[in-house]
């Protein structure tokens, strides 16, 4: 299928419910931004194919936007050929496109001891990245926010981007997040509890700040490349040091009654089995995390600490050396935590039916050792109508998707909720202007 056919089916998934024709006129404004950031440049007929809008309707927003300063024309290459001979004719076509540097959205990903920075462009372009070591572990609540704050102004700085010229800022965290309070309740990346994060960025930044938990930004990030595969109702299974799970239902993310993700590595496997992250004992993640696969290889103790069970990444790729050349001990330990992870599964798909279950994540490298006894026990679990509807498939982990999916969010959030709106829009845009004006007056004077 291709973009453009994607880039509608996209539209149509999220169509919303018709209103007045004030709030019809916001939604169209806002599919006509994200179709250009899809498959700019591009001409203004085929936009309205893309999009399903008139002539008319594409003609106005597309003026409106342009005397705003959102998008820009290119010259493209002329019309189709003219006859067989591969001649072509006619004047040269005007092409659409985002101006990149309308605005910036600001991704910080945040794991143990480290927060990963991107910078892009109104586009969806990367600016800039940046990695930086954090003590995470030795934060508090009341510190914590305040050294992220410094670290994302000293980020800025560094580029020479104002924080002015930041439209939204997105930030993604392991563990349990509150979207309604902007704070993270527990990760494996604090020692302490209820660290509120948004709040102090907007009030640092004075730009809009969203929340989120890292495994549903990769299921964004899915979404948003291919529309089509990833669309409907699917699941992402992230596997690594911790276990989680990003899921969309009818087209739109799963989030529970606080913002919440479907937190699939922490319902209950065994009552009273080996600890968990997360405190609790016979977690899905106890059995079939890189610590729980470490731990019970090594004879450890079911109660230790996963926080003293952390392997490297040689240790972990000797233990699958070691079962995939027969190692009885060994191959248990992984035949374990493939009944774990299939039993889990059964319940998503008794409950969800997703047309689709993609595994990634470092550990999906040890999947194969796994799949035997995971298969067996979704058959065991499951119903053959409800286990044959769904495909499960494995994707090769890139280290961007979170950071790729916090950015497609904050975009999306820009082009609903504010550049929508033609009076949000230009004071965004003024408020860009100064923030330029400001950065060349340093510039000059130094």
């Amino acid at each position: 299928m291709s973009s453009r056919d994607q880039a509608k089916a996209r539209a149509r998934a999220a169509a919303p419910v018709k209103a007045d024709a004030e709030l019809v006129r916001r939604q169209n404004r806002g599919l006509v931004l994200a179709t250009l950031r899809r498959l700019s440049p591009i001409a203004r007929v085929d936009l309205g194919t893309a999009t399903d809008l008139s002539p008319a309707t594409i003609t106005s927003i597309t003026a409106d936007l342009m005397s705003e300063g959102l998008i820009e024309t290119v010259t493209g290459e002329a019309g189709d050929p003219a006859d067989g001979k591969g001649v072509v004719r006619g004047r040269p076509r005007v092409l659409l496109r985002l101006d990149a540097d309308a605005a910036y959205v600001l991704s910080v990903k945040i794991a143990i001891n480290t927060a990963h920075l991107l910078l892009c462009d109104f586009a969806g372009a990367e600016v800039a990245r940046r990695l930086v070591r954090l003590r995470t572990l030795t934060e508090t609540r009341e510190s914590f926010p305040q050294t992220l704050i410094r670290v994302m102004r000293e980020f800025l700085a560094a580029e020479g981007v104002g924080s002015g010229r930041v439209a939204e800022i997105g930030v993604a965290c392991q563990g349990f997040v509150d979207l309604t309070r902007g704070a993270v309740v527990w990760s494996p990346a604090f020692t302490e509890r209820n660290i509120v994060l948004v709040e102090p960025i907007q009030m640092a930044f004075g730009v809009p700040c969203f929340m989120t938990n890292d495994a549903n930004m990769i299921a964004e990030a899915l979404n948003w490349l291919d529309p089509v595969r990833y669309g409907g109702t699917f699941a992402v299974v992230f596997i690594d040091y911790g276990v989680g799970m990003g899921l969309f239902s009818e087209g739109r993310l799963h989030m529970g009654a606080d913002g919440s993700a479907a937190e699939f590595g922490h319902m209950n496997h065994l009552p009273n089995g080996p600890l968990c992250r997360c405190g609790r004992r016979g977690c899905v993640e106890a059995f079939i995390a890189d610590y729980a696969i470490y731990r019970e290889a090594r004879g450890m103790s079911p109660d230790t600490d996963p926080g003293d069970a952390r392997p490297d990444p040689d240790e972990l790729l000797a233990l699958e050396r070691a079962a995939a050349e027969g190692d009885p001990a060994i191959r248990k330990v992984y035949e374990d935590a493939g009944t774990a992870l299939g039993y889990a599964l059964a319940r998503v798909m008794a409950i969800v039916n997703p047309a689709r279950i993609i595994f990634t994540g470092q550990s999906t490298r040890a999947l194969p050792l796994m799949e035997p006894a995971m298969n067996r026990a979704i058959e065991a679990a499951l119903v053959a109508d409800l286990r044959h509807s769904t495909v499960i498939e494995t994707l090769p982990w890139q280290e961007d998707m979170i950071s790729k999916g916090v950015v497609v969010s904050a975009l999306a959030r820009l082009d609903r909720q504010v550049f929508a709106d033609p009076g949000s829009a230009m004071r965004l845009l003024g408020r860009s202007a100064q923030a330029r004006e400001v950065a060349a007056a340093d510039s000059g004077a130094t």
